[in-house]
C-alpha cells in the first residue's frame, strides 16, 4: 500500500491517494480530493494492472485516459502522483517524495 498527499499548487485543491496492490499486482486507487474532477476519476481506477500502468506508454494508460476524460487542467500533478503510488504499491519503486518548484 502507498499513501500519497498531493498539494497541487495554485488551485489549492488537495488530494489524498491510497493505492493498494495484491500479489498479482492488480491495483486499486482510493481518491479523497477537494477537486470534483479528480474525485470523478476514482470509479475508473479499480482493478488495474499495476505493471502495465507503470511500465506502459502514456497513450495506453488507464490513469491518463481517466484524467483526459475528467481533469480540466493538463498540468495537474495528480495523475502522475497516482502512477508514482502504483510504483510503490507494486514494489517497482521505493517511496521517495517528488518535488516541482516553480519560480518566476
Amino acid at each position: 500500500m502507498a499513501t500519497i498527499q498531493v498539494n497541487p499548487g495554485i488551485c489549492g485543491l488537495k488530494t489524498k491517494l491510497v493505492v493498494t496492490a495484491d500479489d498479482d499486482q492488480m491495483v486499486q486507487v482510493a481518491i479523497d480530493s477537494e477537486c470534483p474532477h479528480i474525485q470523478a476519476m476514482e470509479a475508473e481506477l479499480q482493478e488495474l494492472d499495476g505493471y502495465s500502468e507503470c511500465l506502459g506508454r502514456f497513450t495506453g494508460s488507464t490513469v491518463y485516459a481517466a484524467a483526459d476524460r475528467h481533469c480540466r487542467h493538463v498540468a495537474c500533478p495528480v495523475p502522475s502522483a497516482i502512477i508514482k503510488g502504483m510504483e510503490v504499491a507494486c514494489g517497482l519503486a521505493l517511496p521517495k517524495d517528488v518535488e516541482i518548484r516553480v519560480e518566476k
